[in-house]
C-alpha cells in the first residue's frame, strides 16, 4: 500500500478548511531531466522545507523533490499546536537518558518554539499565531499528575508560564464540562498549519531552493554521490536528506522499522458566532489526557477546528465527519446542530518510544522523523538540525539520534495489524477510565 497514493488525488491538496484559506504557492514542476546539486531533499513538509531553508541560508545548491504538493502530508493537516519540550514528559526523560541529557531535551524543545516564531516573525508568515494551549484531564489522578508535572517544571527547568486550571477554570477555558482540571501552557501556541509550510516554500524559493512537485522518489542509488530517481529524471547529490516521515515508503528500510505511519482527522464546524460564545473565549488550543487524544482550537473565522476518532486502517474512512462528530459531541453536545463544513484526513509517523527517530541509513544520507504528534516545533527544529549536521556541526543531531527508538515487531508488514491492536486496547483503556 503506497499512502502518498493510497487516500489523497495526484498533485491535489485535500479538501479542508487549510487548503481553502492559504494562499497560493506553486505549482512547481515536476523534476523531467538529469541534474546534480549539493544537496537532494526528499519531503516538501516541514522538516524538508527547514532543512532546505537552513541549507541555502549556508550557501548550499539544494533541491527539494516533493510526491504530491508543497506542505500536502501532516504538515498541511495537523492540529496547529506549537508545544513545549518533546513529546515523552521530562521526568520519563531523565529516568531514560539521564539528567544533563534531558535538559539538553527540554532546551532544544524550548529552541523549537523559538525557532518557529523567528521564522513566523522573520520570514512575515500570516499564519495566525496565537498564544495559549492548554492540556485538560479527564479525572482527578490525571489533574495531580499534570500539577506535578507543572511544577517539577517550574522547579527544575525554569518553566514559568504554566496555569493551573481547577475544575471551574477548566470549564470557563474550555466550555465543557467534562474535564476535571488542566494546565495552560503560555509559552505554547497553534497556527495555521498549511500557510506556514507555505511560508517556508516561499523563502526557500526565494533563496535559491530548487522546487519540485509531482516528482515521487522511486529509488536511491547509494555511493559516493547518491543518485535519487523518479519516475521522470533524477537528481545527482553529494548529501541526501530523507525529510518523508509517515510517506516514507521503501526508500529506507532501516528508518521503516523503527517510524510507524498512522492515520489522524479533522473537522472543521461552520462558524460558530453566538452559537456557542462559552466555547474558548481566550482562543487558546486544547489536547486531551486520552491515549487517542482529542485536540481542538477555533479557527481565523471563528470555527471550531476538531481533531479526533479513531481509524484502524490506513484507508481514510468513508464519512470522516461522523467519525469525529463523536467524540466532538462527548465534550461540547451544545454542538449537536453545529454543520460541519470540512472533514479530512492525514498521515502523520510515531516511534514506539514517542521520540523522534534521527538516523543516518548511509554516510551521505540523513534522516529524521517520528515526531509522534508533537511535529509542528520539533519538525521545524529538526530541519535545522540536519543542515548544520551536513555543514559539519553533528552534536545535537548525535543527540537526537541516542534517543531510543524501538523497531516495530514484524516490521513494516505487520505494522496495519498491530496498529489495530493497539488503537483497540488503549480506546478500551480509555472508556474504563484506566
Amino acid at each position: 500500500m503506497n499512502l502518498l497514493h493510497e487516500n489523497d488525488r495526484p498533485g491535489v491538496y485535500p479538501d479542508s478548511w487549510y487548503a481553502a484559506t492559504s494562499g497560493p504557492i506553486g505549482p512547481f514542476p515536476a523534476l523531467k531531466d538529469e541534474v546534480r546539486t549539493d544537496i537532494c531533499v526528499i519531503g516538501g513538509g516541514y522538516t524538508g522545507l527547514s532543512a532546505a531553508l537552513h541549507l541555502a541560508r549556508r550557501g548550499f545548491d539544494v533541491r527539494l523533490l516533493e510526491a504530491q504538493r508543497i506542505g500536502f502530508g501532516a504538515s498541511g493537516r495537523n492540529g496547529g499546536q506549537v508545544g513545549s519540550g518533546q513529546r515523552v514528559e521530562q521526568p520519563d526523560l531523565e529516568k531514560l537518558m539521564g539528567d544533563a541529557d534531558a535538559r539538553l531535551l527540554w532546551d532544544m524543545g524550548e529552541d523549537a518554539k523559538a525557532l518557529v516564531r523567528s521564522l513566523i516573525d522573520d520570514l512575515k508568515i500570516d499564519c495566525n499565531w496565537r498564544d495559549g494551549v492548554a492540556h485538560v484531564c479527564h479525572n482527578r489522578a490525571g489533574w495531580q499528575h499534570a500539577c506535578t508535572e507543572a511544577e517539577h517544571l517550574r522547579r527544575t527547568y525554569g518553566h514559568d508560564k504554566l496555569e493551573i486550571l481547577g475544575p471551574r477554570e477548566v470549564e470557563a477555558e474550555t466550555g465543557s464540562q467534562l474535564f476535571r482540571g488542566g494546565v495552560i501552557d503560555w509559552s505554547a501556541g497553534h497556527l495555521h498549519p498549511l500557510r506556514f509550510a507555505i511560508g517556508l516554500g516561499r523563502a526557500a524559493q526565494h533563496l535559491g531552493v530548487k522546487l519540485h512537485e509531482q516528482s515521487e522518489v522511486t529509488e536511491l542509488d547509494p555511493g559516493e554521490q547518491v543518485v535519487v530517481r523518479t519516475s521522470q529524471g533524477s537528481v545527482r547529490a553529494r548529501q541526501v536528506i530523507l525529510a518523508c516521515n509517515g510517506y516514507l515508503g521503501k526508500l529506507s528500510p532501516q528508518v521503516a522499522r523503527r517510524v510507524m505511519p498512522i492515520n489522524n482527522f479533522i473537522v472543521a464546524t461552520e462558524p460558530l458566532g453566538e452559537i456557542a460564545p462559552e466555547i474558548l473565549p481566550r482562543d487558546i488550543a486544547v489536547a486531551d489526557s486520552r491515549f487517542v487524544v482529542n485536540y481542538w482550537r477555533r479557527g481565523g473565522d471563528g470555527r471550531l477546528l476538531f481533531g479526533g476518532g479513531e481509524s484502524y486502517g490506513y484507508r481514510f474512512p468513508r464519512d470522516i465527519a461522523a467519525l469525529v462528530r463523536k467524540p466532538m459531541l462527548e465534550i461540547y453536545p451544545q454542538l449537536a446542530d453545529a454543520r460541519i463544513t470540512y472533514a479530512w484526513g492525514g498521515t502523520l509517523a510515531i516511534t514506539r518510544s514517542r521520540l523522534p527517530h534521527f538516523h543516518r541509513p548511509e554516510r551521505n544520507v540523513l534522516s529524521a522523523s517520528g515526531y509522534s504528534g508533537h511535529g509542528v516545533a520539533l519538525a521545524t527544529l529538526a530541519g535545522q538540525i540536519l543542515a548544520e549536521t551536513v555543514a559539519g556541526t553533528e552534536e545535537r543531531f548525535d543527540l537526537m539520534a541516542r534517543l531510543p527508538t524501538p523497531a516495530f515487531p514484524g516490521g513494516p508488514a505487520m505494522r496495519s495489524p498491530l496498529l489495530a491492536l493497539a488503537m483497540t486496547w488503549f480506546s478500551l483503556r480509555d472508556r474504563l477510565g484506566i
